[in-house]
């Protein structure tokens, strides 16, 4: 019996969850599991605060990485992960047949790409045990430091020479859900309206020891926040996280640094299919 679908669609004010910096000379942290005992799972704020999310739906041509920091692409055939019946359950499967078309994927649409390293990926389920789910405050997932870290971190003794060109960190994103996206769609906010001063590093502390950096933002009003109604299997969503183009003056690139959240829309059915989702972690060389 195919489920009934009521897609909202256009403009809406809807609530973000922002982030207030921690006192000056303390680091903002957070741990990706278990805290140390004694220790807050984070040590920073939110605040929600009502924002304007713009509906790209019908103008996604219009934005670009180099000036958003977010693309859409449409059409994509569909995975072998769902021809061969796996359906994103199985991580290894994922491996094998996801991560090759991401890789394709990425160096046919980032002119000058030449090279793709995927070092992650991250399934989030609408089941109230699912161990991920989506995420409902405004972050970006790399911070220049972590992004140079990642790259040393996963290649090796090519790491230097890689350095000293063009490097991004691109995550990929698509949902898994077999009809349009109808709750908790993803906001992302265009790098350009993004100001320095609304980043906020937090560290990100794992289990094994490594620590990396992320981005919790603070809420600016002239940040112009957008998302895509109605997301389908045969599209997807290119999140910019780190252009190293994006840290040099006059390099033509509006900061290469997108920050994004999942929202709770105010017009969703409340007994709407929950949102589930893919996304693949990449960097990517050249040009």
């Amino acid at each position: 019996m195919a489920i009934a679908t009521s897609v909202p669609r256009g403009p809406v004010t809807a609530k973000l969850n922002f982030s207030t910096p921690p006192p000056a000379g303390v680091v903002a942290f957070n741990y990706t599991s278990t805290p140390p005992p004694g220790e807050p799972q984070r040590n920073i704020d939110t605040v929600p605060q009502d924002a304007t999310i713009t509906d790209i739906r019908g103008h996604e041509s219009e934005y670009t990485l180099d000036r958003d920091a977010f693309q859409i692409i449409s059409g994509v055939a569909p995975s072998k992960e769902e021809v061969s019946g796996s359906d994103f359950r199985d991580d290894a499967s994922i491996t094998a047949n996801y991560y090759p078309e991401v890789e394709k994927l990425l160096l046919e649409q980032i002119p000058g790409a030449n090279r793709v390293f995927i070092f992650d990926h991250t399934i989030r389920r609408a089941d109230a045990d699912a161990p991920r789910k989506a995420v409902q405050f405004a972050h970006i997932d790399q911070t220049p430091f972590s992004s140079e870290k990642r790259v040393r971190r996963h290649m090796g003794d090519e790491a230097d020479e890689l350095l000293k060109g063009r490097y991004r960190i691109v995550n990929v994103w698509r949902t898994l859900n077999k009809n349009p996206v109808e709750t908790m769609p993803l906001a992302f906010a265009s790098s350009a309206s993004v100001e320095p001063k609304d980043i906020i590093p937090v560290e990100h502390r794992y289990p094994d020891g490594y620590v990396g950096e992320t981005a919790a933002i603070a809420y600016n009003p002239t940040q112009k926040w957008h998302y895509l109604s109605g997301m389908t299997g045969d599209e997807r969503l290119l999140l910019e996280c780190f252009d190293s183009e994006g840290v040099k003056e006059g390099s033509g690139v509006a900061g290469g640094r997108v920050p994004h959240s999942a929202f709770e829309d105010p017009r969703s059915r409340p007994d709407a299919e929950g949102r589930e989702s893919i996304e693949v972690r990449t960097l990517v060389f050249g040009p």
